[in-house]
């Protein structure tokens, strides 16, 4: 099995941007959701997504966000795909893809099986899944650290680009990716040394541990 693609969420600072880049990851991700700690204003997106351009693809995270609003944050970073978070349904993933003209990522948040079979749902309406720990009710949708069982992918046969996220770190990525299978690893509050705070060091063991997969 090759080695996974790497996606680098929340990335906030050009320090965390060129670390991204000297640790080759494949993807970084852009936060817009405003609760998160990882929050990025348009300004500081619009310099991110200028320093990443042709470097690294762009994907910027929204949670049941406006459409106008996506279309701004869209413009301003440059990005490359939209990575939903919320609770948008197939429909309206494949609405926002279509006008805002980009690929789009569906995040599925998992609890046991039945959350792992949602995500046939969405075969025809986005570009990726991506499987995450569920969080519990009244806290942010993601970057919290959790995980779940990765044995509940390792059959999966679902006909769409996917990837893996949910608590994964330098110690336990690449027992992550063997166990799940995965072709694709995410990772926020893994690679930082306090939320929201993107820890160099911490990105280039993720990356070099998630290779080694």
């Amino acid at each position: 099995m090759p080695a996974p693609a790497i996606k680098l969420c929340g990335i906030n600072t050009p320090e965390a941007l060129d670390a991204a880049l000297a640790a080759c990851a494949d993807y970084v991700g852009f936060n817009f959701y405003p609760p998160s700690p990882r929050f990025l204003a348009l300004d500081q997106a619009a310099a991110l997504g200028v320093r990443a351009e042709g470097r690294i693809t762009r994907v910027g995270v929204f949670v049941d966000a406006d459409e106008a609003a996506m279309a701004e944050a869209a413009a301003a970073a440059r990005l490359d795909a939209v990575q939903l978070h919320g609770g948008e349904n197939p429909e309206r993933a494949a609405q926002l893809g279509s006008r805002l003209g980009l690929p789009v990522w569906k995040v599925i948040s998992v609890a046991g099986p039945d959350d792992i079979a949602r995500a046939e749902r969405y075969r025809e309406a986005v570009q990726l899944v991506l499987f995450d720990a569920k969080t519990p009710k009244g806290t942010l949708p993601g970057g919290m650290g959790l995980v779940f069982d990765w044995k509940l992918l390792s059959n999966l046969r679902l006909g769409l680009p996917w990837g893996l996220a949910g608590g994964l770190s330098a110690d336990n990525v690449a027992e992550a990716a063997r166990i799940s299978g995965a072709p694709l690893v995410d990772t926020a509050s893994g690679i930082e040394s306090a939320p929201g705070v993107k820890d160099p060091d911490k990105i280039a063991a993720f990356c070099k541990a998630a290779r080694s997969a």
